[in-house]
């Protein structure tokens, strides 16, 4: 009998049965699979459908033309897309995917088993399907089972998944971090054995699969996984030194085990994700010992240096790479708010963070991971009365659009010059005169300008 949080699949008058109703009267079968079941066993939302079927594309798209918008992006792959009002829906013909020795680019084959469908995915979680027509769950690799155990282990032999699909090893640390699985002991082994292969996957599909385990519920899990086994060394070699820096003795010091409490305190989104799990990369290139102490100067101009080197390696869009770079490059800015800050430095801070205010300040509060009750709070509080500082400054001279009151066309018109240097020049010299002394009129402004020309031509003579 099927379980009561799946029968809402099955029901007369859902999308699903309706669409298993025109594969049926095809002389087709459809079959719910992947993490679409999954999410339903686990009681998740899906957003999308995915189903599988012995029919091949063409016959898809005649079956589903008449229900909706019907997308074919991925039909060389065997996948039409099928949109009903708010209901997306993907259906993919059986079929294996297999990597060649050296190829970045899997090979396609299409079936009409569903077993051996089942077979070529990466756990046995997702290699389960729900026959539409009679609500029986297909289960021949044991996935139910591997929900109950909360397990992730592969539905043939793991050498054969991963070497089918290198990005499989990845997958395996992003549903630990997304679900909270434990790994199969033999799938990580084996992930280990194997982990350079995943040099052969394209920069954009670690790219995605990365950042999936980020902004998981446990991510700490996950990158704990991705370096032991040896695959952030391919991609992110940055997490394995920092995870080389341990100090045995003193285990709150560890830039590691700090860095992921630091992921794990910032919100699940990924842009301030990828700012924490980054923010300290820089420590090991400026490590030095002194008489003080273990220091790291200048660690955030490198780090930021680093990380947008890495993000852009791995295919992040140019504005998130620059983002996630300025807001490592902020990180410690605030804490010199302990030695007082004027106006001008707090304006000088908003302009800088600018949109990004929200999430550095969140980024400042989860950077501290001290054991020291006293010291966090003595952080926490600096960092509330900085937002304090912005607040009241913000009602008072609109931060959010710190500029001089003039423009370059007023500039040029002032002195009859037209575009160049000299025009950047003094916007910039206006602009910093507006951080450092608040909001100014237009005379003051003209009058700065008749200045800074006055003194421009008394250098030429």
């Amino acid at each position: 009998m099927i379980p009561e949080r799946l029968s809402w699949l099955v029901a007369p008058d859902s999308a699903s049965s309706r669409l298993g109703a025109r594969f049926a009267d095809a002389g087709f079968d459809l079959y719910l699979v992947g993490g679409s079941l999954r999410d339903a066993l686990l009681e998740r939302t899906a957003e999308d459908l995915d189903f599988a079927t012995n029919a091949r594309p063409d016959d898809i798209k005649r079956i589903v033309d008449p229900l909706g918008a019907v997308f074919t992006m991925g039909e060389q792959f065997g996948t039409i897309g099928l949109q009903v009002e708010d209901q997306r829906f993907e259906i993919t013909t059986f079929r294996s995917e297999v990597y060649d020795d050296g190829s970045r680019k899997p090979r396609v084959e299409f079936g009409d088993d569903l077993e051996t469908d089942l077979s070529r995915r990466d756990f046995s979680i997702n290699a389960m399907a729900l026959d539409i027509g009679t609500g029986q769950i297909i289960d021949p690799f044991g996935g139910l089972a591997g929900l109950a155990r909360q397990e992730l282990r592969t539905p043939l032999a793991p050498e054969i998944a991963f070497s089918d699909d290198p990005l499989r090893m990845l997958r395996l640390y992003r549903f630990s971090a997304t679900l909270g699985f434990e790994c199969d002991a033999v799938a990580e082994r084996a992930a280990h054995d194997m982990s350079a292969r995943i040099g052969i996957v394209s920069a954009e599909r670690i790219r995605d699969e990365l950042s999936k385990l980020l902004v998981g519920d446990f991510p700490a899990r996950g990158l704990r996984g991705i370096v032991r086994s040896g695959l952030a060394d391919s991609f992110l070699p940055e997490l394995v030194i920092l995870s080389e820096q341990q100090d045995p003795f003193h285990r709150h010091k560890d830039v590691w085990e700090h860095t992921l409490a630091v992921v794990e305190k910032t919100d699940p989104e990924l842009r301030i994700r990828m700012a924490a799990l980054l923010h300290d990369i820089g420590k090991p290139a400026t490590k030095e010992f002194g008489a003080g102490g273990v220091t790291f100067h200048h660690h955030e101009v490198v780090g930021a240096r680093m990380a947008r080197r890495r993000l852009r390696e791995l295919r992040y869009p140019k504005q998130f790479v620059e983002e996630v770079g300025q807001l490592v490059f902020l990180h410690l800015r605030p804490h010199t708010f302990k030695m007082g800050w004027t106006d001008s430095a707090v304006r000088r801070y908003a302009r800088d963070a600018g949109e990004l205010l929200e999430d550095l300040n969140q980024l400042v509060r989860s950077d501290v991971t001290t054991a020291n009750a006293k010291r966090a709070a003595t952080i926490s509080r600096r960092i509330d009365e900085l937002e304090e500082r912005i607040a009241v400054l913000a009602e008072q001279e609109e931060l959010d659009k710190l500029r001089a009151p003039i423009d370059g066309n007023d500039v040029m018109a002032r002195l009859g010059i037209g575009p160049g240097k000299a025009v950047g020049q003094i916007m910039s010299m206006l602009l910093e005169h507006r951080i450092e002394h608040g909001p100014y009129d237009p005379d003051a402004a003209y009058a700065l300008v008749d200045e800074w020309a006055a003194n421009q031509s008394g250098n030429d003579a």
